[in-house]
């Protein structure tokens, strides 16, 4: 029987699409499940929903962690700057597009061999770089096999240990042929590394050029400071409404909000949540709150003392209140971690792994079994990792003291953080950005021999359960197994995870996008100047 319709629900539906808070496929499908027929609901999305996008104007982004050492090797990316400003510019495979799920990018459509070993990839026929050649297959498999091979130099060379051979199927379609099944490929293209680049006559990859075919065209990057571009008009994409796009590094967070506030800028990427309240209620601006899989760890280097006592590490992370400072730090924006880096948002989350809580009663008689007594504990930080990351890290040191730890917080510089501190101090503060699967995850960061295995953390058994789940096409077990892993990472790893904070960013009233935001990074997946506009 047809539903019958709800006027009070409509009338939320058609205010919702007028201020642009919910997209047109979000508002079809609930309207025909409240009972409007597809062609009234139409009719009343036409009437309305908000204008639609317009060209035109100057995009400027005051953009978080720019760094004196970003560079255009997209293996060696690393910095938020880098992750923004390489959408921006470059394209990918595929993306994640605002509602969450995968879309394409370059890739028109993508399918597998039964046995998810062989993986096909068509491309955009359209797409052009913006030196005007048109991208094809050599240019994607450059670009992929720059990142495997025993002389690659890229963070995510742990993605391709499976590949055996990459090989074109004409000028616009990619075979990836694997040793083992990966049911997750196709989500690890919008990977931030894996930004396509033009190749050159011997096949390796030319990235020094800064060629790409992204929405826009880099004329101008100065390292830390800013980076200019223009309308790549050729782009066979959707969206690049703006005319030109302008990212200034301003990672000092004070600074930052007052280029919003006063004008300066027209958005943000990284707001203090503690002044959160306090900017929604300006009207001249508006704040996004997006859950997502992005972490906080604290990393600690296993193979190295005293971190390769695990008393030493199970001491420290039941002498951290997650809940105190997600309170007093995040303002409440952030999910609480559990020590494993599987977030809720991610699929085959285990949720009956039971939640690890601040005992310092406990932490103190491991603490007195390792025999450190008041030795300090060094944990490095720094303003540009996360919103109130220094203040977090003062708050933990006290906590710790009444089990008897002594954590002495080094506030390290925000230039160069990421070259000169992490993966190389024993025990330092980190901000992953949110990964859509569990293995994405585990792999590049986790796994044995993983370029980015920051705590040097290496589990036989993890690593063959990790094994097992990417080709387990059976869901129950394939969670079985993610529980496993969460529970062998839990309580042997080398990793305080103490919270997965929200992307909170901000925009001038006149700044629009469709309502919703991808999860995967700061401000829509990174990919703001390609989605969003200025209001008319």
């Amino acid at each position: 029987m047809k539903p019958k319709t709800n006027p009070i629900l409509m009338d939320r539906l058609a205010e919702a699409a007028k201020e642009g808070r919910i997209s047109r496929r979000s508002f079809m499908s609930t309207s025909m499940a409240a009972g409007v027929t597809a062609s009234a609901a139409t009719g009343l999305w036409t009437t309305s929903a908000k204008a639609e996008p317009k060209r035109g104007g100057l995009f400027r982004i005051g953009q978080h962690d720019g760094n004196t050492s970003d560079q255009h090797d997209p293996g060696k990316y690393v910095s938020f700057a880098d992750i923004a400003l390489a959408p921006t510019f470059r394209s990918y495979l595929t993306m994640i597009n605002p509602d969450q799920s995968l879309g394409g990018d370059l890739a028109t459509e993508w399918s597998a061999s039964p046995d998810a070993t062989e993986w096909t990839f068509k491309l955009n026929k359209d797409a052009t770089f913006h030196s005007g050649k048109k991208v094809t297959s050599e240019d994607v498999i450059a670009t992929l096999n720059h990142h495997r091979g025993e002389n690659t130099t890229s963070a995510v060379a742990a993605f391709f240990t499976d590949v055996a051979d990459i090989v074109a199927d004409g000028d616009h379609a990619v075979v990836i042929k694997l040793t083992a099944p990966n049911a997750d490929l196709p989500w690890i293209m919008p990977d931030y590394h894996m930004a396509i680049c033009p190749a050159n006559p011997d096949g390796t990859l030319n990235w020094q050029s800064a060629d790409g075919s992204g929405p826009y065209k880099l004329v101008e990057f100065e390292p830390g400071v800013q980076s200019r571009l223009v309308r790549h008009d050729g782009w066979h994409g959707e969206g690049a409404y703006f005319d030109e796009v302008q990212f200034l590094y301003i990672n000092d967070p004070n600074a930052r909000q007052t280029a919003l506030v006063t004008g300066d800028v027209d958005a943000v990427s990284l707001l203090e949540n503690k002044t959160m309240g306090l900017l929604e209620r300006d009207p001249n601006l508006l704040v996004d709150n997006v859950s997502s899989a992005q972490a906080i760890t604290l990393a600690m280097h296993v193979d190295q003392a005293p971190f390769d006592n695990n008393d030493v590490r199970m001491a420290l992370k039941l002498a951290i209140d997650r809940e105190e400072i997600i309170e007093k730090i995040t303002f409440g924006a952030a999910t609480i971690g559990n020590d494993f880096h599987h977030a809720p948002s991610m699929p085959y989350f285990p949720s009956e792994i039971p939640q690890r809580q601040y005992d310092p009663d406990q932490a103190a008689a491991l603490w007195k079994k390792t025999g450190l007594g008041d030795q300090p504990i060094n944990v490095s930080t720094a303003e540009s990792i996360t919103t109130g990351a220094v203040d977090a890290m003062v708050l933990y040191a006290e906590q710790a003291k009444a089990a008897g730890i002594n954590i002495n917080v080094v506030r390290e510089p925000n230039d160069g953080y990421w070259s000169d501190v992490w993966l190389k101090k024993p025990f330092c503060m980190v901000t992953w950005g949110a990964r859509p699967t569990p293995d994405v995850m585990y792999s590049l960061t986790y796994k044995k021999g993983a370029p980015w295995n920051e705590t040097h953390w290496e589990n036989e058994r993890f690593n063959e359960v990790l094994t097992q789940a990417k080709g387990e096409l059976d869901d129950a077990k394939r969670a079985e197994m993610y529980h496993e892993m969460g529970m062998l990472m839990r309580d042997d790893g080398g990793t305080v995870l103490p919270y997965f904070p929200n992307f909170v960013s901000g925009r001038r009233k006149n700044v629009q996008h469709i309502g919703q935001l991808a999860g995967s990074w700061s401000m829509d997946g990174g990919r703001a100047a390609s989605r969003w506009w200025f209001e008319g």
